[in-house]
């Protein structure tokens, strides 16, 4: 709770609360008005502050973490961040078990913020030994007093955005919003906001965001689960090559797909046109936007509302990172967003 003095008891009362900004430049030529729910805003740098924060209190009214506690976790970075950041407030020990695909940069910072960390491969079957998945729950059956989070396959991950993220969205928009536009990782967000956003107004458009190389979308509009679906990509946070009991396919009308590269340039744009800096799945959320835009999906009457997971800081070495971008094969000279540094000498 904030004092009225506008000091905070701890960083945890600034969760929440997150501004939408209308987008001017980027959405220009698309119809209807698009509004970005910048997640960034959150003390942690994303979204999945709601989630840890959430998860943990629940977790102590249930009795489940006590004094000298480890909380354990798998993340492609971000929320393990978010779980470290309330872990030290709360006074519990962090254990993470990081994707290969997270940046050092993003090591680097769970390891500034007293997590212990693993880094597992990412490229690798979900029920493999070495990811993730599997080291986490390894490492929870060898720690004493510890609780795994899961986020993967923890209700609590969409409770987290039913309660917080969704009523926001609801308020800042009036009511009149017509559409939302959400990644699709663990799920938790999409299906959180949406169930809320679809109480409100059944009619109110959920349109996912998934990468190629996951099976999300597909299983939506199936039911199957195919792995000639699942192959290496870039994109962090976004997709996944399980399916996640955490996603509530219910609420979710259709899955549009988008590829790395257009999202790291769609992520590049956003910072030099609406000097948003985001990361690299709120790219992909942009590029979405515009593809569904491409199939008729709005109208001039549109209100659209983008959920923007996180902050760019957090890609320097990647979508932001020149270099990295032609390792990829992403730049050509028409392409390229940013001036290049001049060095005077």
């Amino acid at each position: 709770m904030t004092y009225n003095t506008g000091i905070s008891n701890n960083i945890l009362d600034l969760i929440g609360n997150t501004p939408l900004i209308k987008l001017n430049k980027i959405t220009k030529k698309l119809p209807g008005n698009f509004y970005a729910k910048y997640e960034g805003f959150n003390p942690g740098h994303s979204m999945k502050d709601r989630i840890a924060l959430h998860i943990i209190e629940e977790a102590e009214r249930q009795g489940l973490l006590k004094e000298g506690s480890t909380v354990i976790e798998t993340t492609s970075g971000n929320t393990g961040f978010s779980m470290a950041m309330v872990s030290i407030i709360k006074g519990y020990k962090c254990i993470l078990a990081v994707s290969s695909k997270a940046s050092i940069g993003k090591i680097n910072m769970l390891k500034a913020m007293g997590a212990k960390v693993y880094v597992c491969p990412a490229h690798v079957k979900a029920d493999d030994p070495r990811s993730y998945y599997e080291v986490a729950k390894r490492l929870h059956t060898e720690t004493a007093n510890s609780l795994y989070i899961n986020q993967y396959f923890n209700k609590l991950n969409a409770e987290a955005h039913y309660n917080s993220t969704g009523p926001e969205i609801w308020k800042q928009t009036n009511g009149e919003l017509t559409h939302l536009i959400a990644a699709s990782g663990t799920g938790g967000t999409i299906s959180g906001v949406s169930k809320y956003l679809k109480e409100q107004n059944p009619n109110i458009k959920t349109l996912g965001v998934d990468a190629f190389g996951s099976i999300l979308k597909k299983f939506h509009e199936t039911g199957e689960f195919d792995k000639n679906e699942i192959y290496p990509y870039r994109i962090e946070g976004l997709g996944k090559n399980l399916i996640p009991t955490a996603t509530d396919f219910s609420v979710i009308d259709v899955f549009e797909k988008v590829t790395d590269e257009s999202a790291a340039h769609r992520a590049r744009e956003l910072a030099v046109t609406e000097g948003l800096f985001t990361g690299y799945t709120s790219g992909a959320i942009i590029q979405a936007a515009i593809q569904y835009a491409e199939k008729g999906m709005f109208d001039e009457n549109s209100k659209v509302v983008l959920i923007l997971p996180d902050h760019g800081s957090r890609y320097m070495e990647k979508i932001y990172s020149d270099d990295w971008m032609k390792e990829q094969g992403f730049f050509d000279a028409k392409k390229q967003a940013h001036e290049e540094v001049e060095f005077i000498k």
